[in-house]
């Protein structure tokens, strides 16, 4: 079998991991960061091994559900979850908007403390895909910065909030 397409996010946060760790881990952070240009409603959050994030990013009168499954939890340093597109119930569906999106991705996320800075590094790999699926990820890759790196400019402007917040 050959390797599953991946995508791959590097970023480096001038904040200590532990704050990194705050704005991926509790839904009022999240959803000032999350899902960028649009209203963004953590509707649950329960970070640990089977835990959920029931996520919403609306904009005017339509909505695009995300069900979140966590399967690895490992304060401060890392977080995997099974990332699906949901209807309103939180059912996992095909996606809305591409056909042969993957209905499951694995997601890794990893914080590692370098100095004053964290190196973050995501994945996203089709999980339990089939070849539809897989082609239509490996064929978006080259797209998904746009959404990815907009989310990622929110998120440390968050961080430098939060540090200017520590420091006074």
């Amino acid at each position: 079998m050959s390797e599953l397409p991946t995508y791959v996010l590097e970023r480096t946060f001038n904040a200590s991991r532990e704050l990194v760790w705050r704005t991926w881990t509790e839904p009022d952070l999240i959803s000032r960061w999350y899902g960028p240009n649009v209203e963004s409603i953590v509707h649950q959050l329960d970070v640990k091994q089977g835990g959920l994030w029931l996520h919403e990013m609306k904009w005017g009168d339509n909505s695009n559900f995300q069900r979140v499954e966590y399967t690895e939890v490992s304060k401060p340093s890392k977080l995997v979850w099974l990332h699906a597109t949901s209807d309103a119930d939180w059912n996992v569906i095909a996606s809305p908007m591409m056909q042969d999106w993957p209905r499951v991705l694995l997601t890794t996320v990893t914080f590692e403390q370098d100095g004053d800075q964290t190196k973050m590094r995501l994945t996203w790999v089709p999980h339990d895909a089939t070849e539809a699926e897989i082609a239509c990820f490996e064929a978006a890759i080259g797209g998904m910065n746009q959404g990815w790196n907009a989310g990622m400019g929110l998120l440390e402007e968050l961080l430098a909030e939060l540090q200017a917040s520590l420091a006074t």
